[in-house]
């Protein structure tokens, strides 16, 4: 399992470097060092790859100033965090060290932030992610995690123009994009991504792909890596992708499902057990913990002022705050894969979220939601099947289906009500979320969809 450490470690630099495997050593030139900040965006500092030991030992300085840049670059400043003041250290891990076979010269290494007496910064957005995790180790758990991405591939305009026509999921689509569609799978794998599947989708000129399980943080660095990836070699072949929520109004949008999957050392939580559709009782109460907190997720995963444009019934977005098996516009799906594969296969399925959610703070905060679930030994509702938007009133009071928030705002008010999510976080990280997803629900209060559509459009 992925971890970070609470200072820089003495051994960082030259050591480290020296321990690198033989897949890890490199002929790059230059090294990306990569961090997510609060509203979804990819930030980077780069260093020589000569210089990468004196990185790994003293760290590239930022400033925390990011930890409240909005989504457009706009710097709000919160209760602890943001303003010009201080610095911290970007500390790549090395463990992760990737070259970028889709951007020769280039190696990539995620990056995890301290501050200038080499101590952990209290808002590491990675550095949540494994601290759940460990905390889940603790209670004797064991997590798998892996997004899917979902993007639009475009002219390489300003304005979205679609490259890929056809019908959804149809050969047809495939056609037109096959060789693209291999060599990013290529790409992928030299780069040390695990790809399970691809696919044309549904929306408008939109594609998939979902690669292997991993331990949290390292789903979430794999999910930086793709994305990039997905970005660069759509470049290479004159076209733009878009993982943003929504190119069009009244369109299908693009999500980034995350699915999970729990074991302790009896095997896994979700087959072999008594409980609905096989669970075990730990499992139904972890994600008995996941569906309570989902109004409170929304924020961190799906807060984005655009992301509620692709929020919206009978598209398989997962509005509603509910689950079921195979329950597609359920937010909560739970997947029990083909009958004798359950030990393996189970897995669930939060479909609200999107590719503007950090996924550091995605996957630590889906942990915590669901660890709060297992400490209070919770119970799943009935499970729901059909749309729930075709349900009369009777039938949703009686199911205790609820709509998930409709607005960038009502979510930032369910997130600031989650005792659960500000515990885990603390106040610093929890604050500065609050403060980004706040700033951009006013900021763009009064925007059209075509507006928010274009804002977003290049940005994710």
């Amino acid at each position: 399992m992925s971890s970070t450490p609470d200072r820089i470690p003495a051994d960082a630099g030259i050591g480290a470097l020296g321990r690198l495997t033989a897949q890890q050593r490199m002929d790059a030139q230059m090294v990306a060092l990569s961090f997510v900040d609060n509203a979804g965006i990819t930030r980077v500092k780069t260093v020589p790859a000569a210089r990468l030991a004196d990185a790994a030992r003293f760290g590239v300085g930022v400033s925390p100033c990011f930890e409240t840049f909005t989504f457009d670059d706009l710097v709000a400043v919160g209760r602890y965090l943001g303003g010009p003041d201080g610095d911290l250290r970007l500390v790549p891990d090395l463990s992760r060290l990737t070259e970028l076979s889709c951007q020769p010269g280039w190696a990539w290494a995620p990056a995890d932030k301290y501050t200038q007496d080499g101590a952990r910064f209290v808002a590491c957005q990675r550095a949540f992610a494994a601290r759940q995790a460990e905390a889940a180790a603790r209670q004797g758990l064991r997590l798998s995690m892996a997004f899917e991405h979902e993007w639009a591939l475009g002219a390489d305009e300003p304005d979205f123009v679609p490259v890929v026509h056809g019908p959804g999921y149809g050969i047809i689509r495939l056609g037109q994009i096959a060789d693209y569609a291999r060599d990013l799978v290529e790409t992928l794998t030299r780069q040390h991504i695990e790809v399970h599947q691809f696919h044309p989708e549904y929306a408008t000129s939109q594609l998939e792909v979902s690669v292997a399980p991993n331990d949290p943080v390292a789903a979430a660095d794999d999910a930086v890596l793709v994305r990039h990836t997905i970005r660069q070699m759509s470049s290479r072949y004159g076209w733009r992708a878009t993982l943003a929520p929504s190119i069009e109004p009244d369109g299908a949008g693009s999500g980034g499902h995350l699915h999970l999957s729990v074991h302790d050392d009896d095997g896994p939580l979700f087959a072999g057990g008594d409980g609905p559709h096989g669970m075990r009782r730990p499992g139904e109460a972890f994600l008995a913990g996941v569906l309570r907190e989902l109004p409170a997720l929304i924020a961190v995963g799906a807060g984005n002022p655009a992301s509620f444009l692709r929020l919206e019934p009978s598209r398989w977005a997962g509005v509603w705050q509910c689950w079921g098996h195979e329950a597609r516009e359920a937010a909560l799906r739970f997947v029990t894969g083909v009958h004798g594969t359950e030990p393996w296969a189970a897995n669930a399925e939060v479909k609200c979220f999107d590719a503007t959610g950090n996924p550091y703070l995605i996957v630590g905060s889906v942990i915590a939601a669901g660890l709060a679930g297992v400490a209070e030994d919770l119970r799943l509702p009935a499970g729901i099947s059909g749309d729930p938007s075709h349900f009369d009133a009777e039938q949703l009071m009686l199911s205790g289906v609820r709509r998930l928030p409709t607005s960038p705002s009502e979510a930032a008010e369910q997130f600031e009500k989650s005792a659960v999510l500000a515990e885990a976080m603390g106040q610093e990280m929890h604050d500065a979320l609050l403060t980004v997803r706040r700033a951009e629900a006013e900021r763009y209060r009064e925007a059209t969809p075509s507006e928010l559509i274009e804002l977003t459009r290049w940005r994710f």
